[in-house]
C-alpha cells in the first residue's frame, strides 16, 4: 500500500493518521468524531481525548494515534475500542512492564520506539490496523493541577486536525467555589471567523467554554487553511479570595488548601545575577542574554539591592558589594551588560560561591535574597565534579536561601542544576534557545520579582500524610498549595494555621470551618481532591527522591511507586500496557527525561521522518506499523524529570508548529453517531455568545454508543444523566460611579412568559428575561444568505420551528417529528433516533438523541428537545451567527454590554432599571442546569416590544 499521513493534533494534541492510499484521494480515513472535554474542579484539570475514526475502503487500513499532553499532567486512562472489542491501557511498575516487553520480543513480536518532550507539551503516538469499513475509537485521559503563575491559571488546548472534521468539539467546564474572578479565552483559534465559534458563559462559581466550529470555519481563521485548523486555545482566569487564610476544600476525607493573599507588603530583594560568559554562548545567546538582563534591570524596584556577576574560566564582579537600584546604579548596570561578550571556559563552583559570598555580607533585616545562576553548559574548570560543586553550593547556602538555575540550550547538564537548585530551595528552568528566549528570561524573574512571605509554615491539627507544607519564600502572583488526609474522626471544626514573617513582622493566619459544611463542599465531585492529593505528593516524591541517596532516596521512590499504581498514574516508575489476546503483536512507548536527544534505539523497527521543525529535541513518540495486525500491545512510560517538566517559560502565546496533511473536499454523504464526550457543554443563545454546560457525575465517565457500518443506518446512545445543582448564590453588587449625562430611568410591567438566559463574556453573572407567548415570532433573519428561523412560542418553550434557507431548503421541527424538505426531496426523522445528514449548499443536520445540530451556510443552531410536567417542547441554541451584524431577531443581538449599579440597578444602553436576582432554567442544553441570573424586562434586552419580532407566517 502506498503511504499518506492525515493527522489530527491537539493540546491535548491528537494526531490521527492513515498511512495508506494515493496523495489524490482524501479521506479515505474520515476522522468523523474529535472531542476534548476538560473539567477543572478546585484548578485540577481532568481532560478527556476522544477521537472516532473510520476507514472508508475496501481495504484494511493502518491509523495513527498522537497525543501531546502537558509536560505537567499525569496520563491515566488509555482505551481503544475496535469493532467492539475495548483494550484498555494497566499501569505497571516499569520493570514489569519491560518484562513484558522483552517477552514479546522473544516471540518475534516486537516494534520500535522513539520520543521526545518539546517545550510545553508531551507526544505519544501509536498506530493500529483498521479492517476495510471498520472503525477505531481513542480515548485518552490526562490529569494536571492548573499551577498559578502571574496571577492567573492557564488551560491550554491546541488544535491541528489538518482536516475539517464535521463533528469537532471542545468543551471546558471550570467550577471554583469562591468564585471566579475574571475569564479569557485567547489564542490563534480564536481569530477572524472563528471567534464565532468560540462561546464563553459565566456564573459565579462557574464557566463553560464552547469551541464548536463548523466545517468552513475550521478553514478560516489565523491558523487555518484549507486542510484545516492548526492552532491554540488559552483558557486564562483567577479565582475571588475573600478570605487571607486561603480557600479550604475537603471531600471524603481529603483536603486542599489554597494559600495567596494578597494583602501584603512586598519585601524588598538582595538578588545576584550569575551569568555564564563562556565560549558556548556566542552568538545570539548572549546576544539574548543582555537583552533580558537590560530589561529585567528596568524593572528591578528602588529599594532592591543587586549585584551581576559573569564568568568564564575568570570570575568579573560588576561591583565588589550589593549596591541600591538606584536610577545611577540601574545605568551604570546597563553599560556592563552591553558589554559582556563570550569567551573562555566554564567554572560554575568559583562563580556559584561568589554570589552566595556576596549575599552574605549583605544581610538586611526585613528582606529576601535570591541568587539567580545562567549557564549554557556543564563545569569544564576548577572544580568541575557536579556532585562536589553541589555539596560546595549547598553547604555555602546553608538554607538561608534560593538559589535558581537556568539552563539555557540543551548542552547544559540539566541533571546536574536541577539537583543544585532543589537542595538549596530554588528550582531549575530551561530556556529553549530560540527566538523568544529573552521573554523566557523574563519571564523567569517576573514569577519572584515580588516576594511577600518568608519561612511560611502551614499546620493543619489533626491531619496527617501533608505535601509539602513548608515554604522558603512566597512570591505575588504564584499560590501555595497543601494537601493531606483528615485521619482524625472525632473533630467538629477543622483548623488551618499559616505562620510566615512579612516585611515588618511575624503574621498568622487562622481559619475554623466545620466539618459537616466542609465534608459535603465537593459532594458532586467525590474523589477529585483524593487524586489531587495522589498527584501533588507524587510530584513532590519524584523531586524529593533526586536530592536524597541510600535507604531515604528508595524509601521515598517506593511510596511515590506504590501511590502511581493506586491511582493509575503514568510516571517516571511506572509504565502503561495495553493487554491484547495472546498472538498478537506488541508495541512499547518510553519517554526521555527534559531535553534527552533521541538516538536510535535498538528496538528501533521502523521509523519514518517527522514533519516538524525547529524540536529541539529531535522528534516525537513514533511508534512503527504492524503488518497483518488489529491492534498493538503498548506500553507507555513517562519522563523521569518530574520538576523540569514542570518548569520551562515561554511566551504567552506558545508557539505550535505546522503539520501538512490530506483532507477529503468529496462532500459524500455518510452517516455518523454523534456521541457525547463526557463533561459535554452543550449551545448557547446568539446574544452575546451565551452558554452553558453541565458535567457528568465523574470526569471519567462516557457515553455508550451502538457502532455500526456506514451503511446509513442509525444507531442508539446511552446519554449521561445530570447531577443536581445546589442554591444559588444572591451576588453582591457594586458600586460604580455614574457617568456624566443622567441615564433614563424605566420601569416596566412584569410579564408571564418562557423566560430566556442571555449573557456577555464580560459579564460574570447572566441576565435573563420572560417573554411572553407568540405563535409567530422572529428568532433569527440573515437576509444576505436568505436564511430565517422563525418559532411558535409557548409559555415553556417552542413548540414548533421553521428554517428556510435559500428556496431549496426548509427544515420543520415539532416536539414530535423533524421533517427536511431539499427541492422537491423530503425526509422524516424521529426525536430519539441518531442519523446524519450532509446535504449540498453546506447544510448539515446530525441527530443524536433529543438533540439535534444543525448547519445552513455560517450559521449553526442546536435544538434540544426537553420535557416538563410531562410535555415536551424545543428550544435552539445559536452556536454560529451569521456574518452579517445586523441579523434580526431576538436571538439576533450580539455583544450586550450591562454595568451593575448600586440598589439592585441595571444599566444597559444608558437605560437604569431595576433588576430582580432570579433564576432559570438553561434548555441551551441537554440537561438544563439552573443558573443565577438579573431578572430584567425583555423590552430593555431586545430593544422593543414583542410585537416588533412578530412575522405573518412561520
Amino acid at each position: 500500500m502506498d503511504r499518506t499521513a492525515v493527522r489530527i493534533t491537539l493540546f491535548t494534541s491528537l494526531l490521527l493518521c492513515a498511512a495508506s492510499g494515493q496523495a489524490g484521494k482524501e479521506q479515505d480515513v474520515d476522522i468523523y468524531s474529535f472531542h476534548i472535554n476538560s473539567t477543572v474542579t478546585s484548578r485540577y484539570a481532568i481532560t478527556v481525548i476522544t477521537s472516532r475514526v473510520a476507514n472508508r475502503l475496501n481495504e484494511s487500513k493502518e491509523i495513527h494515534f498522537e497525543v501531546k499532553i502537558p509536560k505537567n499532567a499525569f496520563i491515566s486512562k488509555f482505551r481503544m475500542t475496535i469493532e467492539e472489542k475495548t483494550y484498555d491501557g494497566v499501569v505497571k511498575k516499569k520493570e514489569e512492564a519491560q518484562q513484558q516487553y522483552s517477552d514479546a520480543v522473544s516471540r518475534g513480536e516486537s516494534a520500535g520506539m522513539i520520543s521526545s518532550v518539546g517545550r510545553t507539551l508531551e507526544e505519544f503516538k501509536t498506530s493500529v490496523t483498521v479492517a476495510a469499513l471498520s472503525k477505531v475509537t481513542f480515548e485518552l485521559t490526562y490529569e494536571e493541577l492548573l499551577q498559578r503563575r502571574h496571577g492567573k491559571y492557564d488551560l491550554l488546548i491546541n488544535a491541528q486536525p489538518m482536516q475539517p472534521v464535521a463533528d469537532f468539539k471542545i468543551d471546558v467546564y471550570i467550577h471554583e467555589s469562591p468564585g471566579i474572578s475574571f475569564l479569557e479565552v485567547k489564542g490563534g483559534l480564536n481569530t477572524k471567523d472563528l471567534t464565532n465559534a468560540v462561546t464563553t458563559t459565566r456564573s459565579v462559581k462557574e464557566a463553560w467554554v464552547n469551541f464548536y466550529p463548523t466545517r468552513d470555519q475550521q478553514t478560516s481563521c489565523d491558523v487555518c487553511g484549507k486542510q484545516g485548523m492548526n492552532g491554540d486555545l488559552i483558557i486564562t482566569y483567577d479565582v475571588e479570595r475573600p478570605k487571607p487564610s486561603g480557600e479550604l476544600r475537603a471531600s471524603d476525607g481529603y483536603f486542599v488548601h489554597y494559600f495567596a493573599p494578597t494583602d501584603v507588603e512586598r519585601i524588598p530583594k538582595n538578588v545576584v545575577f550569575v551569568i555564564d560568559r563562556s565560549g558556548s554562548m556566542s552568538g545570539k545567546k548572549i546576544q539574548q542574554t543582555r537583552e533580558a538582563l537590560l530589561k529585567i534591570l528596568g524593572d528591578v524596584a528602588e529599594d532592591d539591592y543587586f549585584g551581576l556577576i559573569t564568568f568564564d574560566s575568570k570570575i568579573e564582579v560588576w561591583r565588589p558589594e550589593l549596591v541600591q537600584a538606584t536610577d545611577s546604579n540601574l545605568k551604570s548596570a546597563k553599560n556592563f551588560v552591553k558589554k559582556i561578550t563570550d569567551r573562555g571556559a566554564t567554572d560554575i563552583n568559583a562563580a556559584v560561591l561568589k554570589g552566595v559570598e556576596m549575599i552574605n555580607r549583605h544581610q538586611r533585616e526585613g528582606s529576601a535574597s535570591i541568587l539567580i545562576l545562567l549557564t549554557d553548559g556543564a563545569p569544564n574548570t576548577g572544580v568541575s565534579h557536579p556532585p562536589s560543586i553541589q555539596a560546595n553550593v549547598k553547604e555555602a547556602i546553608g538554607g538561608k536561601f534560593p538559589l535558581y538555575c537556568l539552563g539555557f540550550g540543551f548542552d547544559v547538564n540539566y541533571d546536574f542544576l536541577e539537583k543544585m537548585a532543589l537542595e538549596n530551595s530554588g528550582r531549575a528552568f530551561r530556556i529553549y534557545e530560540d527566538s523568544d528566549a529573552d521573554l523566557q528570561l523574563q519571564g523567569f524573574y517576573k514569577t519572584v520579582a515580588v516576594p511577600l512571605l518568608i519561612d511560611v509554615n502551614l499546620n493543619y491539627p489533626g491531619a496527617a500524610n501533608l505535601t509539602q507544607s513548608v515554604f522558603r519564600y512566597y512570591y505575588n502572583g504564584s499560590e501555595i498549595v497543601v494537601a493531606g488526609q483528615i485521619t482524625d474522626n472525632s473533630l467538629e471544626s477543622f483548623q488551618t494555621e499559616v505562620i510566615a514573617i512579612s516585611k515588618n513582622d511575624k503574621v498568622t493566619y487562622q481559619e475554623s470551618v466545620i466539618m459537616k459544611e466542609l465534608d459535603g463542599a465537593l459532594s458532586e465531585n467525590e474523589n477529585v481532591i483524593q487524586r489531587l492529593w495522589a498527584y501533588l505528593t507524587v510530584k513532590q516524591l519524584l523531586e524529593k527522591e533526586m536530592t536524597l541517596g541510600g535507604q531515604e532516596k528508595d524509601a521515598v521512590k517506593e511510596e511515590a511507586l506504590k501511590l502511581s499504581l493506586q491511582y493509575q498514574f503514568v510516571t517516571p516508575l511506572t509504565s502503561m500496557v495495553v493487554t491484547k489476546p495472546q498472538g498478537e503483536k506488541t508495541q512499547i512507548a518510553d519517554k526521555p527525561k527534559e531535553g534527552e536527544k533521541i538516538e536510535a534505539s535498538s528496538r528501533l523497527a521502523y521509523s519514518r521522518p517527522s514533519s516538524r521543525r525547529n524540536q529541539p529535541s529531535g522528534g516525537s513518540w513514533i511508534i512503527p506499523s504492524l503488518a497483518n495486525h488489529p491492534g498493538p500491545q503498548l506500553l507507555l512510560e513517562s519522563a523521569s524529570e518530574v520538576q523540569s517538566v514542570q518548569n520551562s517559560y515561554v511566551p504567552e502565546s506558545p508557539q505550535t508548529s505546522s503539520v501538512q496533511r490530506s483532507g477529503d473536499s468529496s462532500g459524500r454523504l455518510r452517516s455518523r453517531i454523534r456521541p457525547m464526550s463526557p463533561g459535554r457543554v452543550h449551545g448557547l443563545m446568539g446574544q452575546g455568545d451565551v452558554q452553558n454546560s453541565y458535567v457528568p457525575e465523574s470526569p471519567q465517565s462516557s457515553s455508550v454508543q451502538r457502532s455500526g457500518d456506514s451503511s446509513g443506518r442509525l444507531r442508539s446512545r446511552i446519554r449521561p444523566m445530570s447531577k443536581s445543582f445546589g442554591p444559588l448564590p444572591h451576588p453582591t453588587i457594586p458600586s460604580a460611579a455614574r457617568r456624566h449625562r443622567k441615564p433614563r430611568l424605566r420601569t416596566l410591567p412584569s410579564v408571564v412568559g418562557a423566560r430566556f438566559l442571555i449573557s456577555d463574556n464580560s459579564q460574570p453573572k447572566p441576565l435573563c428575561y420572560d417573554l411572553p407567548p407568540n405563535p409567530k415570532l422572529r428568532l433569527l433573519k440573515d437576509p444576505p444568505s436568505d436564511f430565517s428561523m422563525n418559532g411558535k412560542l409557548t409559555l415553556t418553550g417552542f413548540k414548533r420551528i421553521i428554517i428556510h434557507y435559500g428556496t431549496k431548503h426548509q427544515l420543520n421541527l415539532s416536539s414530535v417529528y423533524i421533517r427536511y424538505t431539499y427541492d422537491l426531496n423530503t425526509e422524516i426523522f424521529a426525536w430519539g433516533q441518531t442519523s446524519t445528514k450532509h446535504g449540498a449548499d453546506s447544510v448539515s443536520l446530525i441527530l443524536s438523541d433529543n438533540e439535534l445540530d444543525v448547519t445552513m451556510g455560517t450559521v449553526r443552531v442546536v435544538f434540544f428537545r426537553h420535557k416538563k410536567d410531562g410535555e415536551w417542547f424545543l428550544w435552539p441554541a445559536v452556536q454560529q451567527q451569521p456574518n452579517n451584524a445586523n441579523a434580526e431577531g431576538i436571538f439576533g443581538k450580539k455583544n450586550l454590554q450591562y454595568e451593575e449599579l448600586p440598589g439592585s440597578m441595571i444599566k444597559i444602553n444608558n437605560v437604569e432599571v431595576k433588576a430582580t436576582w432570579s433564576s432559570a432554567n438553561d434548555y441551551r442544553r441537554s440537561p438544563a442546569p439552573a443558573l443565577g441570573c438579573w431578572l430584567v424586562p425583555y423590552q430593555i434586552i431586545l430593544g422593543g416590544n414583542i410585537s416588533n419580532f412578530t412575522v405573518s407566517r412561520l
